[in-house]
């Protein structure tokens, strides 16, 4: 007789366990290896993070306060969206109050009021936190950008290299990259140094405001339903 053949395995992505098994408790290895992939590749699932931190509330002593704390990290990257909130729901209070969430959760709350260099400063400290996701400093440096641009049509040099905490040659070969490929203008202003301009947008320019109703993308708002699932 022949031998008999093994059964085929059934390979299936972390997405098709996130949308078709969310609640199995098998899956959790899988989707701590997979927090893991999104740091060294770059890549974020919000949903397949969500579903692990859910997980957690149902096997708590298996809970990965290493594997948290990156989550959290990458949700703090993809601000402006509300990511960290969500997380933080699903988070308990007990694990909240450790060192390094107490820390993350400041961190969060100073992008959110657009205080970036007392962030940088607190980031500066906790960098065995921060520097142990690869991007996080660009992500940060995007989402303040994103903040001015909101604001100012003009900001002084030394107000963006705060807000970035970028200076010197590094700043102006930043500048230098921003102007070729961002629509970014410098201009020199008598006694106050470079000033740079923004393009324009609707929050910037009341000229090009648009109706209220669109202030709030739709993709924030749907973002918030898969926590009440």
């Amino acid at each position: 007789m022949g031998r008999e053949r093994e059964p085929t395995k059934v390979a299936y992505t972390v997405e098709q366990l996130v949308a078709f098994n969310r609640y199995n408790p098998d899956i959790l290895s899988d989707l701590e290896n997979y927090v893991n992939d999104q740091v060294s590749s770059q890549t974020y699932s919000l949903d397949a993070n969500l579903c692990l931190l859910r997980l957690y509330q149902f096997e708590p002593e298996k809970m990965s306060s290493q594997i948290v704390a990156r989550i959290l990290v990458k949700a703090l990257m993809a601000m402006p969206a509300p990511d960290f909130s969500l997380c933080l729901f699903l988070i308990p209070e007990r694990v909240q109050m450790e060192e390094q969430f107490k820390t993350l959760i400041v961190l969060s709350h100073y992008l959110e009021t657009g205080r970036f260099r007392q962030f940088w400063d607190e980031a500066a400290k906790s960098r065995h936190i921060v520097e142990a996701v690869p991007g996080f400093e660009q992500a940060i440096q995007g989402y303040a950008i994103h903040v001015l641009s909101l604001t100012y049509q003009k900001i002084p040099r030394t107000v963006l290299a705060e807000a970035i905490n970028i200076e010197g040659l590094s700043l102006d070969k930043f500048l230098e990259h921003q102007v070729a490929n961002s629509n970014w203008v410098i201009e020199k202003s008598q006694g106050r140094g470079q000033l740079i301009v923004l393009p324009r947008n609707e929050f910037n320019d009341p000229a090009l405001k648009k109706n209220a109703a669109d202030s709030v993308p739709l993709e924030h708002i749907t973002r918030i339903f898969p926590i009440l699932s």
